[in-house]
């Protein structure tokens, strides 16, 4: 990640508590809250290894979670619940997932550095686990007790122009979430918004993006940090807990290392993005990719299905396969 190569993989935990001990953790945490923590024995700056390897294009049928119908209804209960007052915004995603996949995805994230570069890209390989992510947003950096999250909400084409009130008013929903998830665990007063509604280009998508920074409280420990703020706001919505309770109730499969945090740890230091725009496999051989978009009372359907279309069809012709 970021030219940040680990080897010499010595430990793998599932609990937060062994992040305090200085070294370095690759880390991985679902959506649902479960964490995934790699300690190596050796780190250095070098480029991603290029492998012997040569990525071959997948053949199959990638196969959707919910197919355009049911995401469709889904959009529309998400609308009522936003029109009864329960919630503001929610995150509706799917899964997409392709079986029969064997082959490593280290040249599966060379190509994706070459045809999709972003600023959070990562790759992880331990036992029972690898990824392939090609994400644009931060989650969240540390340096000493100075913390940053950047959330992204707003997705479009480079050729449009501007972004709309429905774009602009669903980020700055986010940029509120994010500040009071800081709040937990920042020193009361320094939590401010250092950039709001800022422009960043990626390859074929131009998005909305905000940087929210506080100052931690003393002796704030790595699990308070991550059950703060986990999982990351841009990816469930506002009320958080009401959004948490619409996601597990309407999606068909849990998201898991999908729109968790994906990165390293280090003592006081920290690099960590949102998985999105994210290839995992797991103990099997499915390869999944997830896809979704921002609701509120202002979405169009058949715009937000669309939405999921765009986020993954660069990405998936990276990796070949038949896409609906």
């Amino acid at each position: 990640m970021g030219g940040r190569l680990a080897r010499g993989l010595e430990e793998v935990s599932s609990d937060p508590r062994v992040l305090e001990d200085g070294n370095f953790w690759a880390i991985s945490t679902t959506f649902e809250g479960e964490g995934c923590f790699a300690r190596f024995s050796e780190v250095t700056e070098s480029d991603f290894p290029q492998s012997s390897d040569t990525w071959m294009a997948l053949s199959d049928q990638w196969v959707s979670s919910m197919d355009e119908p049911s995401f469709l209804t889904y959009v529309e209960n998400i609308r009522e619940s936003v029109l009864r007052g329960d919630v503001y915004q929610v995150n509706a995603c799917r899964e997409i997932s392709i079986g029969g996949v064997t082959q490593s995805l280290a040249p599966l994230f060379s190509k994706l550095l070459a045809d999709n570069p972003a600023p959070f890209a990562t790759y992880l390989k331990i036992p029972e686990l690898e990824i392939a992510s090609a994400s644009p947003e931060r989650f969240l950096s540390r340096n000493g007790s100075t913390i940053l999250t950047s959330p992204i909400k707003g997705t479009q084409t480079l050729n449009m122009d501007g972004f709309g009130e429905k774009d602009q008013s669903e980020n700055i929903m986010i940029v509120d979430l994010m500040r009071n998830d800081l709040g937990k665990i920042c020193i009361p007063g320094s939590v401010e918004v250092s950039a709001l509604l800022r422009s960043e280009d990626h390859p074929g998508l131009r998005h909305l993006v905000s940087d929210v920074v506080g100052e931690l409280s003393s002796d704030i420990s790595w699990m308070q940090i991550l059950q703060s703020l986990s999982p990351p706001g841009s990816v469930s919505g506002t009320p958080k807990s009401s959004a948490l309770k619409i996601i597990s109730q309407s999606e068909p499969t849990a998201r898991g290392n999908y729109c968790g945090a994906l990165g390293w740890i280090e003592g006081d230091t920290a690099q960590l993005a949102v998985a999105i725009r994210t290839f995992w496999r797991s103990q099997d051989q499915v390869l999944r990719f997830g896809t979704g978009a921002g609701i509120t009372w202002g979405s169009n359907p058949h715009d937000e299905w669309e939405e999921t279309q765009l986020k993954a069809r660069k990405l998936l012709s990276i990796a070949g396969g038949e896409i609906a």
